[in-house]
């Protein structure tokens, strides 16, 4: 177990070529130094993808690769921020005026969000604080940010906040594989649509089973209150629901409700326009990945001799049900799995929300070498685009801490 504070750590900068780099930059921009430093990791989930928010357990790493802020606390009532990537504009605002634009969200918002609820616990108001850009989300990179230990990753449980060791087996390396494509999950609404999608998935399996379905919001709600395993889950997903898209005309003959009650009780301010919603395949994917996600830390844990090939089995089963089932893959995404499976890698999926973003890929260190190179010819040497932003699109790495405050020593 591990606690939610992030650690304090004091650090020579003379011994830090780039918080020594940055203080520089800081110094030219405000005039002063900063007080204090803070690092965020960047993450990885290797298995587990959009059911955080449906109240499943998640198996996150934090990589080596991170994010760094400088800091300096000012006495009057504006907030200036800077970045250091010139692609991104110098912003100001007074701390009792904050705006958050959701219809393009910037930047500096992402700071922003953070300063909406500074009174609750921390990986929690993280995931709180989110949504004032206009997501979703559920807690798993906030999460894994604070609760991450060098060296493991770690099984995250919620509804009370946990996180449990996951011992990784020796002999294999993860390596992540940017697809070029980006999907801002603030401003698309695939994002909040299938959260939308589990959300009325848990009404109407409820409402099926004769439980208090207006109280319901989360489909591990559903098996908790019947008291099934995750299997019968699946069982009874295929009794309810039809393969065929619900209108919301169907939605609400199926819970006895008017549009206006679904829209002003149920639905989100970002789903108000969506006329369809697909309620079998969302809720057969996350009760299928929050099984994979059991039976990958069961691997783990009892590390036998084919560890490597069962867990890369699981992430295979894993990408294709996000692909098929809850369709947040892309086609970019999809020819760079096949790609890392062509080249070497026992197991392969998207990671993150998905619709861009990154690949996660499992591969036997004796071939990484030959991997990494086969992979950069493959994809990134085939495209202008993904040629330029190569230098940081494919890298192997392994878990990482978590947050850390940095002084200087």
């Amino acid at each position: 177990m591990a606690s939610g504070a992030p650690a304090t750590l004091r650090v020579p900068l003379a011994q830090q070529p780039r918080l020594l780099k940055m203080k520089e930059m800081f110094i030219s921009k405000f005039g002063s130094a900063p007080k204090f430093y803070v690092r965020a990791p960047g993450r990885v989930n290797l298995i587990g993808e959009h059911i955080d928010y449906c109240g499943y357990a998640v198996l996150p790493m934090a990589v080596e690769q991170d994010i760094l802020i400088m800091v300096e606390p000012v006495k009057t009532q504006v907030i200036q921020l800077a970045n250091t990537n010139p692609l991104y504009l110098d912003f100001s605002t007074s701390v009792n005026n904050i705006q958050i634009n959701q219809t393009k969200p910037l930047w500096h918002n992402y700071f922003l969000c953070g300063l909406k609820g500074i009174q609750v616990e921390l990986a929690e108001i993280c995931t709180k604080s989110e949504r004032y850009i206009g997501t979703e989300g559920g807690g798993m990179d906030q999460s894994i940010s604070f609760l991450a230990e060098e060296g493991t990753a770690k099984l995250i449980e919620f509804s009370p906040l946990r996180a449990t060791d996951v011992k990784l087996p020796s002999g294999a390396a993860f390596v992540i594989a940017n697809s070029c494509v980006e999907m801002n999950k603030a401003a698309t609404s695939h994002y909040n649509i299938r959260v939308m999608e589990c959300r009325l998935a848990t009404k109407l399996l409820s409402k099926s089973k004769g439980l208090a379905w207006k109280k319901m919001l989360k489909l591990q709600d559903v098996q908790v209150e019947l008291g099934f395993s995750l299997e019968e889950m699946l069982t009874i997903v295929e009794e309810v629901f039809h393969p065929e898209p619900y209108s919301i005309q169907e939605i609400c003959k199926c819970l006895g409700i008017s549009l206006e009650e679904l829209r002003t009780q149920i639905l989100s301010q970002n789903t108000q326009d969506v006329t369809t919603f697909k309620l079998y395949q969302r809720a057969k994917h996350v009760y299928s990945e929050a099984a994979r996600v059991l039976e990958f830390k069961k691997i783990c844990s009892e590390a036998p001799a084919n560890a490597v090939q069962l867990l890369g089995e699981l992430m295979n089963q894993s990408h294709i049900s996000c692909r098929d089932m809850y369709e947040c893959s892309c086609p970019e995404l999809d020819q760079l799995v096949d790609i890392c499976l062509q080249f070497g890698a026992i197991g392969s999926r998207l990671t993150g929300a998905g619709w861009g973003g990154c690949t996660v890929s499992m591969v036997p260190t004796d071939k990484l070498t030959s991997f990494l190179k086969n992979v950069e010819q493959a994809y990134y040497k085939t495209d202008d685009q993904r040629l330029a932003l190569e230098n940081n699109s494919l890298f192997a790495t392994k878990p990482g801490g978590g947050a850390l405050v940095l002084l200087e020593a």
